[in-house]
Formats: C-alpha cells, structure tokens, sequence
C-alpha cells in the first residue's frame, strides 16, 4: 500500500537553524493497517506526514502509493487519494459554507451546488445521523458556527466519504475535550473499519497507541525506534513501551505530554 524507501530531510540546510527532521527513514505499510504513531516533539511524525502528503520534497529517497511512484506528485494531485485530518479543527473546512456545501465538495460531484439533488442530500443526513451530534438537522449552517469537536467530526466524514487510498490522523483529537474526543476516535475507528482504509494516527496518548490499530510505531530523532504489531504488541503496556524507547534510544522519553497522556 504505502512503501516509503530511505528518504531524508533536512531544513534550513548549511545555517545554524539546520534540523535534520528525517534520517534515511523507510516503512512499509501494508493494505488494511491501522498504524499509530508516537513520539516527542521533533520526532518528525508531522514531517513524515507531511512528506507522504508533498508538502516538500524530500531530500532523497522514494515514497510510493498503491505500486505508484508519487515522490514527485503534487500535493494538490495526492489529495485526490490521500485524507489528512489536522490537530487544529479549524483545518480541513470550508467556515463560510454551509455543512451540505461542504459535504458536496467532499462528495467530488462537481458543479454547482444548486445542483444537489434530493438523493444527495438524504445521503448526507445519513452519513450525518452517524455521528449523533445532531448535524442532519443543521445542513443549512454554516460551519463556522460548529464547535471544535463538531468540525473534526464533520472533517472526519468528509475525508472519508469518497474512502482514500490512505488516511493520516494529526493528532486530530488532541484539542478536543475529554468526552468529545472519545467519541470523535470512536467514530474514527468504525469508519475506518467499515471503509477497510488504510489509516496512520499520530497520538500523544501511549495507551491509545496501543490499544487503537494493529501496529504501533515510536518515532524519535527522524527515525523508527519501535516497530511493534500483533501478539507483541497486544502483550504490551506502557511502562513496557517507555522501556523500549530507552533501549532503542538510550535516554528516557521525556515529553511532558506523552507521560501524563
């Protein structure tokens, strides 16, 4: 599905800003995995993420997707078959457009939305009824309105209502509230279940990390110290995790975030 061979990036090249983000870093992630992914800040999972989605060019290497070479693809190009959801909920919406507006963007139909038609817009109070926050009954507001736990919600859907070849999750419930976020990864795994897409979580939370997925990765310095899945992984706890980074690294994790998540 996702193979990514030996690809590295520095910025700020050759200053005293210089920050080697990724060092020779290869993965190959298979059809149907769900990976999760932790690390300290400046382990470069956004990077890498960044990097599998063309934001930059890296510096070296290959990523392929489906068989298909897209080192060079645009961005623009590798959105038509790659989701992304942010952090920020903020991200990934349209504010000033209604939540049916939105929806049919991300249906991929095209055209004018005075051409949505009646069985669009059930299958969008379907898709909505879903995530039981209440949205069939608001597809006329705008989505500026929304609170931060709805947008992710909505973003979610969105990214997958046309399933991608691969979905990469940002940390996308780390600023919402408790509660909210429990329900918004919920619906992150029955989505991707049901769809059967091939998804990669960046978490802050070590537990989640294991108990969500099927592999578990810790990044740290640009590279993979852990690389974990099946009855390994599901005979794993955290203090188990944290002594394998030690090992791998030879220092203790130290993120604030990550040991009290």
């Amino acid at each position: 599905m996702l193979r990514i061979e030996h690809i590295s990036k520095t910025f700020n090249p050759g200053t005293v800003n210089e920050k080697a983000a990724l060092r020779d870093f290869s993965l190959h992630v298979k059809p149907g995995d769900f990976v999760t992914i932790i690390g300290s800040n400046g382990a470069g999972k956004s990077t890498l993420f960044n990097a599998v989605c063309g934001s930059f060019l890296t510096d070296q290497g290959r990523i392929l997707l489906g068989g298909k070479d897209i080192t060079f693809m645009p961005e623009h190009r590798r959105s038509k078959q790659i989701g992304r959801l942010f952090q920020d909920p903020m991200r990934g919406t349209a504010p000033n457009m209604t939540i049916e507006e939105n929806l049919y963007l991300a249906s991929g139909q095209g055209g004018s939305f005075s051409r949505i038609r009646k069985k669009e817009r059930e299958m969008f109070r379907d898709r909505l009824a879903l995530l039981d926050m209440g949205l069939e009954n608001r597809m006329n507001s705008k989505v500026g309105l929304l609170s931060g736990g709805q947008r992710q919600a909505l973003t979610l859907l969105m990214a997958t209502m046309v399933p991608p070849q691969l979905l990469l999750l940002d940390e996308h419930t780390a600023a919402l509230d408790p509660g909210t976020a429990d329900k918004v990864l919920r619906l992150t795994k029955e989505i991707v279940e049901q769809s059967q897409i091939t998804c990669m979580m960046v978490t802050h939370n070590m537990q989640q990390a294991l108990d969500l997925g099927n592999r578990t990765l810790m990044m740290a310095d640009g590279g993979i110290v852990l690389d974990i899945e099946g009855e390994e992984r599901a005979g794993l706890c955290v203090d188990d995790l944290l002594t394998r980074f030690r090992v791998g690294t030879g220092k203790a994790l130290d993120n604030d975030r990550i040991l009290l998540g």
